[in-house]
């Protein structure tokens, strides 16, 4: 075996320009392919762990899918909103530790406005239960929304916007990238900008609830009308908020949560649902399942796609070989011995393919993982393959080494004879 090893070595050292090759398409296919299955893996738990630490998220009666896109991701409209009456019922049961309520509808320049209050920066959670952070804050006694036209900005905002702290907003009546409706009279100043979470928190600017019915004070149905909202001052109205998108609820036990659930859900009031995020996002990541699978696939075609060039470049190159392998039969070699030659070489570079794909994947991660994290909130770890990934790798190691069985065969039905004519 050592002579056959030395032997494998040598072939394909002599022709080490086809082999880089063979290995960089190989190494190519793997990396691709293991690529597609950490970045699968990591959307869908980057998915999950863009809300951690909320038992319940609740809203008007609708679906469970629907409320979790527009409450969380920021994507679509409430088909109703809730009573601030009845969120203050159901945020004072003696089970709830902590509410957050939320009212959507604003927007600036594309990004959407998000009315909350302190407890959003103290209870709100993502990835693994990590915190809120402020990248820069000039508070003027370490609290936000001290002021009642102070905004807080995602860091993409910032980013993309190149806003600063001081900075005027003026927020847009309604969503969309141009609108006309605009709440001019009353701008807003950037008191903080939080850090990169890779979560829809970083295209959300946030200003306080009492803001967000400041700047709806002369508004009917929609429509700007000056003075129809009285006469006085906005600093001295009671801007208590009468209405709100949705709310996210901590409990003080994790039993409880099935039992607040049905309570809500059987809220007389106004028609209301509370669902878990941890199922509603199993639903959703179930209804793009299909995409899923469909990348998966192609990254498995790609590495076929891979081998097939190994193939077609042994049986091209065999031809020229076999005056090569006929001076290996004539000086003893078995034709199972030059068989195995060839599967041999398969599987060596099979090996060297994989080991220079995981050498490329790990090398392009370290690298972008920052870009990732930071652009499209995947958070990547830099770890040692699953066993999912290395069942792969020992899958595509036997299929390079069975692709091997066609030339090697081939070349196992060559004989001496054959291989020294001389061909004119």
């Amino acid at each position: 075996m050592k002579l056959m090893l030395s032997l494998v070595y040598k072939s394909l050292f002599n022709r080490r320009i086809t082999a880089l090759m063979i290995i960089c398409s190989i190494a190519v296919s793997v990396a691709l392919l293991l690529g597609v299955e950490k970045i699968r893996h990591g959307a869908k738990e980057s998915f999950s762990s863009t809300i951690a630490g909320t038992d319940l998220i609740v809203g008007a009666r609708s679906g469970s899918v629907q409320l979790l896109l527009y409450s969380v991701f920021r994507i679509g409209n409430a088909t109703n909103n809730v009573s601030w009456q009845s969120y203050q019922d159901i945020a004072s049961n003696p089970n709830v530790a902590w509410s957050i309520p939320l009212s959507l509808g604003d927007s600036h320049k594309g990004y959407r406005v998000l009315g909350t209050n302190k407890t959003y920066f103290e209870h709100y959670r993502y990835g693994k239960k990590r915190p809120l952070i402020f990248k820069e804050e000039q508070f003027q006694d370490g609290q936000p929304f001290e002021q009642l036209h102070d905004v807080i900005l995602g860091s993409e905002v910032a980013n993309k916007l190149k806003y600063q702290l001081g900075d005027q907003v003026v927020i847009a009546h309604g969503m969309g990238n141009t609108s006309f409706s605009k709440h001019k009279d009353q701008p807003f100043t950037v008191t903080g900008i939080l850090a990169p979470t890779g979560t829809p928190v970083d295209n959300t600017l946030h200003v306080s609830l009492q803001a967000i019915e400041a700047i709806h004070v002369d508004w009917k149905a929609g429509v700007y009308i000056p003075g129809s909202g009285g006469k006085a001052p906005i600093t001295e109205r009671e801007l208590q908020p009468q209405q709100i998108t949705a709310f996210l609820l901590g409990l003080k036990s994790k039993m409880a949560t099935f039992q607040l659930q049905r309570y809500i859900s059987n809220y007389r009031d106004e028609p209301l649902q509370a669902v878990l995020p941890g199922v509603a996002l199993q639903e959703l990541w179930g209804m793009i399942g299909i995409a899923e699978s469909a990348l998966f696939l192609i990254s498995i075609f790609v590495v076929i796609s891979g081998l097939f060039t190994m193939l077609t470049v042994l049986l091209t190159g065999l031809n020229e070989r076999r005056r090569e392998l006929a001076i290996l039969r004539s000086v003893g070699a078995r034709p199972f011995q030059i068989m195995l030659l060839l599967v041999l070489e398969t599987a060596l570079l099979t090996f060297l393919g994989i080991i220079f794909g995981m050498v490329l994947l790990y090398s392009g991660l370290a690298l972008g993982l920052p870009l990732l994290e930071q652009a499209y909130g995947l958070q990547l770890t830099l770890e040692l393959p699953q066993l999912a990934e290395v069942k792969l790798l020992l899958l595509i190691l036997i299929a390079g080494t069975l692709t091997g069985l066609i030339p090697g065969y081939r070349a196992y039905r060559y004989s001496l004879a054959d291989g020294m004519t001389v061909r004119i």
